[in-house]
C-alpha cells in the first residue's frame, strides 16, 4: 500500500528564526508557537537569506530535539545564515508493508486504544485463537454464561499460549478475561456492530485513497466494564434466547438489562448525524420500545440535500421535512415497537415552559447531538440540576469525541473546557507580526479601536445619563482613559469638514504605513543582533513604506478610512 497523506491535516508551517551551520544543522523557529513537527517528517524551506541552498533543495527528514527546534541535513558546506525563512512540512508517499496472517498471529503488532488497558490485547489475543478451536470443534460459539463452554475456552487459551512464540507468550495468562470472553461470545450487539462496520469501512477507504495510517495491524476492543457488576443477574438461565430480536443482547446482559432498556425515558436533543447514529442504536437494543418507555427527539432544522451523505435516516424525497420528524419514521420502520415523539423545539431558557420540572423528572438520561457549545453547555446545566445522566458526543471532519456523565460519579461536561485559542502579544502584533494571523488580528483591532469602540463610548455618553457614574467606578486607569477616548472623539479630534476627514485620513496612512515602521528600523537596524546571535528584525518583514501619492492602494485605503470615519460622524460619505 502507498501512503500518500499519514494523518490527512492541513501541512505545517513555521517561521525559522536561525539555521546553524553545523552536521546536522539544527533550525529555530520562533518561540512564539510551537512547530508542531515530528521525527521522520520532510520539510521544505522557502525565502532563507543567507543559506539560499536550502531554498532550493529537495525535502529533507527531520529529527524534533525541542518544541522549537529539529535538526536537519549536514549544513556545514553552506552559507551562512542571515535571516528570514519558512519552513513547510511536505507530505511523502511511503510504501506501507504488512505481515502475512500466519505471521502475525505469531509475531502481532498492537494498537492500543485504552492505556488503562494497556496488556489486555496480548492476553485477547491469545483468547480468540482459542475461541477459534472451540467454534471448529464444535460448530457453534459458546453457550452464553456457561461454565462447561467458558471452561473448555480457558483450556484451549491455555494450551495456544504454551506453543506461542516468546513475543506473545503471557506468563501469567489472565484466565477470568478469557472466561468473560467465552461467557459472552454468543452474544451480538448493535452498537458494537456499527463501530466495527464503520472501522472496516474506513480501513477500505484507506486502501483506496492512500490517506490516513492504516490500523497496524491488531486491534483489539473491548468494554467489559459495562457487564452488570452483580453477578446473579448473568447467572446462566437469565441469558437464555426467547427467540426474538434482543437475544444477542441478552446473552451478554441478561434479560434484566432488557426489561429496563424498554422502559428507559430518554431525550435526545438534535435529529442530525449523530442523532440520526443515536436513534437507530436505540431502535436497534430496544431502548423505550416497552410499556412506560419513550424517547423524545427535538430539532428544529428541516432536511437539506447537503445532509444525505451522513444523516443516513433521510432520503431524497425527505428533503424539506422536518429532522425530527423524518428520523422518528425512519427508527419506527425500523423496530415498530419503539415509542418516539417528535418536536421541533430548541432547547434554551425560551422552552422551559416546556422542558419544565415535570419533563425532566420524569427522564432516565438525555443524549446530546447538537453542534454548538452553547446548547451544550445549557443541557448539561439542566442534567446537573435535575441529577439526569447526559451522553454528550461530537464530529469533527473525521475526528469525534464522546463524553458519558453519571451523577455523582464522573465530572459534568462544563467542568472541564477546551484552552483558549492562544493569544497573540501585543508587542508582536505592534512590531514583529510574522505570520498571516498576525496581520488579520492586527487590522481587526485597528478598526475596532477607529470604528466601533469610540463610537460606542460617544453613544454611551450622550444617551446614557449615568454614563459618568458607571464610568467612575472602572478600576485603575479605565475612567481616565475612557473619558480621554470621549474627549477626543467629540472636541480635540473631531472632523469639521470633508476635507478635516481627508486630511485624518491621510495623516492616519503614514503614520501607521511609514512613520512607525521608520521608527522600528531606527530602534532595531537590520544589521543588529540579539544576544542569541539572532537578527532582531528581517530586512524582509520591516520596510519603511514611500508610495507616489497616486499610488491605487494608498488611494483606496485613505478613501476607506475617510468613509468610515464620516459613517461614524454621521456624515454624508462621497467617492471621487
Amino acid at each position: 500500500m502507498i501512503l500518500r497523506d499519514s494523518n490527512g491535516e492541513q501541512p505545517l508551517s513555521a517561521i525559522v528564526s536561525m539555521i546553524t551551520k553545523d552536521s546536522p544543522g539544527v533550525v529555530t523557529c520562533l518561540d512564539e508557537a510551537r512547530h508542531g513537527f515530528e521525527s521522520g517528517d520532510f520539510v521544505s524551506f522557502r525565502e532563507v537569506q543567507g543559506m539560499s541552498e536550502l531554498n532550493d533543495i529537495h525535502p529533507i527528514e527531520i529529527k524534533v530535539l525541542g518544541p522549537y527546534t529539529f535538526s536537519i541535513c549536514d549544513t556545514s558546506s553552506f552559507s551562512y545564515y542571515i535571516g528570514g525563512g519558512i519552513v513547510s512540512q511536505v507530505k511523502v508517499s511511503k510504501k506501507i508493508s504488512f505481515k502475512s496472517l500466519l505471521a502475525s498471529l505469531a509475531e502481532p503488532d498492537f494498537v492500543i486504544t485504552d492505556c488503562a488497558k494497556y496488556s489486555r490485547p496480548a492476553h485477547l489475543h491469545i483468547g480468540f485463537q482459542a475461541l477459534h478451536r472451540f467454534c471448529s470443534q464444535h460448530s457453534r460459539p459458546p453457550r452464553p454464561h456457561n461454565e462447561e463452554d467458558a471452561t473448555e475456552v480457558v483450556t484451549l487459551a491455555q494450551g495456544v499460549n504454551a506453543q506461542a512464540l516468546p513475543a506473545v507468550k503471557q506468563g501469567h495468562l489472565d484466565v477470568d478475561l478469557i472466561r468473560k470472553l467465552a461467557y459472552v461470545a454468543a452474544g451480538n450487539l448493535a452498537p458494537i456492530n456499527a463501530f466495527i462496520g464503520g472501522l472496516a469501512a474506513q480501513e477500505v477507504m484507506k486502501a483506496c485513497s492512500g490517506k490516513f495510517m492504516p490500523i497496524m495491524q491488531w486491534l483489539y476492543f473491548d468494554a467489559l466494564e459495562c457487564l452488570p457488576e452483580d453477578k446473579v443477574d448473568l447467572m446462566e438461565d437469565r441469558c437464555l434466547p426467547h427467540q426474538n430480536r434482543y437475544d444477542g443482547q441478552v446473552a451478554v446482559f441478561g434479560s434484566d438489562l432488557q426489561e429496563k432498556l424498554a422502559k428507559q425515558k430518554y431525550f435526545v436533543v438534535g435529529a442530525g448525524a449523530i442523532g440520526c447514529e443515536l436513534l437507530k442504536n436505540f431502535a436497534m437494543i430496544g431502548l423505550g420500545c416497552g410499556e412506560g418507555g419513550k424517547i423524545t427527539v427535538t430539532d428544529m432544522d428541516t432536511i437539506e440535500k447537503s445532509n444525505l451523505n451522513r444523516q443516513f435516516l433521510f432520503r431524497p424525497w425527505d428533503v424539506s421535512k422536518f429532522k425530527s420528524d423524518t428520523a422518528a419514521a425512519a427508527v419506527h420502520q425500523i423496530n415498530p415497537n419503539i415509542r418516539v415523539m417528535s418536536q421541533q423545539n430548541r432547547v434554551g431558557p425560551e422552552t422551559e415552559c416546556i422542558y419544565d420540572d415535570d419533563f425532566f423528572q420524569s427522564l432516565d438520561g438525555v443524549a446530546n447531538a447538537v453542534d454548538n457549545v452553547d446548547a451544550r453547555r445549557y443541557m448539561d446545566s439542566r442534567c446537573v440540576y435535575y441529577r439526569k445522566p447526559l451522553l454528550e458526543s461530537g464530529t469533527l471532519g473525521t475526528k469525534g469525541s464522546v463524553q458519558v456523565v453519571i451523577p455523582f460519579l464522573t465530572e459534568s461536561y462544563s467542568s472541564s473546557q477546551d484552552p483558549p485559542e492562544k493569544s497573540i502579544p501585543i508587542c508582536t502584533l505592534k512590531n514583529f507580526p510574522n505570520a498571516i494571523e498576525h496581520t488579520l488580528q492586527w487590522a481587526r483591532d485597528e478598526f475596532e479601536g477607529l470604528f466601533k469602540q469610540s463610537a460606542e463610548n460617544v453613544n454611551q455618553y450622550l444617551t446614557n445619563p449615568k454614563f459618568m457614574e458607571q464610568t467612575l467606578r472602572l478600576a485603575g486607569t479605565q475612567p481616565l482613559e475612557l473619558l480621554e477616548n470621549v474627549q477626543c472623539s467629540l472636541v480635540l479630534q473631531r472632523p469639521e469638514t470633508w476635507t478635516d476627514c481627508v486630511t485624518w485620513a491621510y495623516q492616519r496612512w503614514h503614520t501607521q504605513y511609514s512613520h512607525k515602521i521608520q521608527q522600528l528600523l531606527h530602534n532595531f537596524p537590520p544589521d543588529q543582533f540579539t544576544s542569541s546571535g539572532h537578527t532582531a528584525v528581517s530586512n524582509s518583514w520591516a520596510q519603511a513604506i514611500f508610495l507616489p501619492l497616486n499610488t491605487s492602494l494608498r488611494k483606496r485605503h485613505i478613501v476607506s478610512l475617510f468613509n468610515f470615519l464620516c459613517l461614524c460622524i454621521h456624515t454624508q460619505t462621497q467617492t471621487h
